[in-house]
């Protein structure tokens, strides 16, 4: 094995504002994973994080409770960490940024800035609450959008047209706290100059991966880092108005650093806390030329603040850069945002109430997480099948089939791999060779790929038990030799799948070491291919499957009346009956004026390039066409559109369009339908007016429209 690592990582730091939910915890448990798999491999990683405690709601959070800011954070601490622990997420230390090591270190970071000249004061104009007697950040202000004239909208965005803008753009603007007209006011305030050359080259260099070895960032991150760098920076405005709960300002008497400056500064306040208590070396992590690892675990919603100022604000502090920045895309629930009108806005403590098993969600998790920003779906339906056919009925099967055998029969005693057949041994063997394999997803954080590999391991031990038929073996004793030989066997090889899964499903793991196979040390990666396995405990029930009513009480349990929701507008995709099931979904050219679509109901369609690698007359149907897609998927898709008029097969294959990919699948007199695939037409929808989308070239199945 190579030399043992040194790893600090982090996760971005829960707002201490509200509850964790199960959007929350993709990145908790993505992180955790990794850092478990760490640990097995024998390096030393620390995991440290803490509540982000600091900004206006809080301040206002805590008022309108009666109670003192630091009253609230500390309520709001134990509640996360009880739902961090609920689901075995194991920091080494959770702290919070109110802390005293963090405004130290915020301090220190903010004067080194300010002496590269690299912090500017300057007099701005922003709007004032004079009933609340306060400046209003840009979220508290709404009003009617300029560019839509939508009622009600934020200071910074509108939710209905998706246009940015400023707040003094708002027509008939309001203070969200208390309904009072806005003035606009005069303040002081201090910027980092992300505008300066110093920190654009810097970043350009860095975004790209030129100055380390490692790239920093994902490909598609470094993509969208190239389109913020295409242009000059602005700079970053790091300070807030008194009344503020935050850090206040070294030399600058009412002036408080922004929340988004010192929470990232809150990751090296938390592993300060923990050297402190440990006697870990903080500089050694920190400094410039420090050779331990660097990794942040993010949402793709906050990439701007850690590609950016944070490696800005590091470099120029004279402090280490992150080895690299982990983003991953957003939770949806069913195919949607979640909703608490639908029961899918479901937090962490609910489901554990529900006495759900926290493991059946680090593993479907597991399942969906490929170290890539794209969003992840929690299917409910497919929740339970998934756990239930994988877990259950694969992994845990093959010892509720076997175990048995060997506590009555052979005194709970497992034969050594000396006694296997060429079989058994090629069978020994192939396990053994993926271990591997399975490391280098769980490292490059592509779990989805590890579970695939362990359940396939599981189905070939799971066809070996089926063969034998040890429960046939067991009715005659002159079997017994072959019985205990075929059980020890798959026990082993029970052993192995639990080793691969063990930092997705530590608790289950750990009473897999202890209970069943009284290991007083639990197992590490290297431990493989010499499993210290000699007896076994009597087989007790490992895991119960889920059962759907469970998810149903969930949901219910989650679900809020609310207010019934505006109708959704119409798109300037018409979808008529006969295109929605042909397959086809073509946009017309409408001669009058359609309502204007969200970005969020835009969002919840998934366009794919797709290439047609067949295409065919279907016997029988006078419109339809058969079309076979490759959208980057292991399987092809099937999809049945209406464009015979315009298209003769031929001339199809080998092109490439757009589909829709997430709609759902439709069973058709002729087939199923996977899909539809776009086309625009003339008003009528008839031909010679129907023309296939095509992408530009250099386009490739699978990826994404956006």
């Amino acid at each position: 094995m190579s030399q043992p690592r040194q790893i600090l990582v982090t996760s971005a730091l829960p707002y201490a504002n509200g509850a964790i939910h199960l959007g929350h915890l993709l990145e908790y448990l993505q992180t955790d994973i990794w850092v478990r798999f760490q640990k097995m491999r024998g390096h030393e990683c620390h995991y440290v994080c803490a509540d982000d405690t600091h900004g206006t709601p809080i301040m206002l959070r805590a008022e309108k409770e009666g109670i003192t800011p630091e009253q609230l954070i500390a309520r709001v601490q134990g509640e996360h960490q009880r739902d961090f622990a609920g689901f075995h997420i194991e920091f080494d230390n959770y702290h919070s940024t109110n802390a005293e090591e963090n405004r130290q270190l915020a301090c220190e970071v903010y004067r080194r800035l300010c002496a590269q000249g690299l912090i500017e004061a300057r007099s701005i104009e922003q709007y004032y609450d004079p009933a609340k007697a306060m400046f209003l950040p840009d979220r508290f202000i709404k009003g009617e959008c300029p560019k839509c004239h939508a009622k009600d909208q934020y200071g910074d965005n509108c939710e209905a047209c998706g246009a940015s803008y400023a707040p003094t753009d708002l027509i008939d603007p309001y203070s969200a706290i208390s309904g009072a007209a806005p003035v606009r006011k005069e303040s002081v305030h201090y910027f980092f100059k992300l505008s300066d050359s110093r920190c654009q080259a810097f970043l350009r260099q860095w975004t790209r991966g030129e100055l380390s070895a490692i790239p920093p960032l994902q490909t598609e991150a470094a993509n969208k880092m190239d389109e913020w760098l295409s242009g000059d920076l602005s700079d970053w405005d790091i300070s807030r108005d008194a009344p503020y709960f935050g850090f206040e300002i070294p030399d600058a008497p009412g002036k408080y650093f922004y929340v988004w400056l010192d929470a990232p500064i809150g990751y090296m306040g938390s592993f300060k806390n923990l050297c402190d208590r440990t006697g870990l070396d903080f500089d050694a992590f920190w400094r410039a030329d420090a050779e331990p690892e660097l990794y942040h675990f993010i949402g793709k919603d906050i990439l701007y603040f850690h590609a950016l100022f944070w490696p800005a604000m590091l470099q120029y502090a004279g402090l280490r850069t992150p080895t690299q920045v982990f983003a991953h895309g957003f939770l949806t629930v069913n195919g949607e945002k979640m909703s608490k009108s639908r029961g899918t806005f479901i937090t962490a403590e609910s489901y554990l109430q529900q006495g759900l098993n926290p493991e059946w969600l680090r593993y479907y998790y597991a399942c969906k997480l490929n170290g890539s920003m794209e969003d992840a779906d929690l299917n409910l339906e497919d929740f339970v099948l998934r756990v239930n056919s994988d877990l259950v009925g694969k992994y845990i099967n093959i010892a509720s089939r076997t175990a048995g055998f060997i506590s009555k029969r052979f005194e709970g005693r497992i034969l050594g791999v000396e006694c296997y057949s060429p079989a058994e041994n090629h069978l020994q063997d192939t396990l053994l060779a993926q271990s591997a394999v399975i490391a280098d997803h769980y490292e490059s954080r592509d779990y989805s790929k590890a579970m695939r590999e362990v359940m396939h391991l599981a189905d070939l031990v799971n066809e070996y038990v089926a063969a034998q038929a040890p429960w046939t073996l067991a009715k005659d004793p002159v079997n017994d030799q072959q019985l205990h030989r075929v059980c020890s066997a798959s026990l082993r090889w029970f052993a192995v799948l639990t080793l691969y899964l063990k930092p997705v499903l530590p608790q289950l793991a750990q009473r897999v070491e202890s209970e069943l196979f009284g290991l007083t040390q639990g197992l590490l990666w290297q431990d493989v291919a010499h499993l210290p396995l000699t007896k076994i405990h009597p087989y007790q029930h490992l895991l119960t499957r889920v059962d759907p009513k469970q998810i149903e009480a969930l949901v219910e349990a989650n679900r809020q009346d609310l207010q019934p929701a505006a109708a959704q507008p119409h798109s300037q995709v018409r979808h008529s009956q006969h295109q929605q099931h042909a397959g086809v979904v073509t946009a017309s050219l409408l001669q009058e004026e359609t309502p204007y679509l969200s970005i969020d109901d835009f969002n919840k369609v998934d366009l794919r390039i797709a290439k047609i690698v067949d295409a065919e007359h279907v016997e029988g149907a006078d419109k339809l066409l058969r079309l076979t897609l490759d959208v980057g998927e292991a399987q092809t898709r099937n999809v049945f559109a209406g464009i015979k008029s315009a298209y003769p097969p031929g001339q199809l294959v080998g092109r490439l369009t757009v589909m829709v990919a997430n709609l759902a699948p439709r069973q058709m007199k002729f087939g199923l339908s996977e899909g539809m695939v776009l086309a625009a037409s003339d008003p009528d929808g008839k031909s010679p007016g129907l023309f296939l989308l095509s992408p530009d070239a250099g386009a490739q199945p699978g990826m994404k429209v956006k």
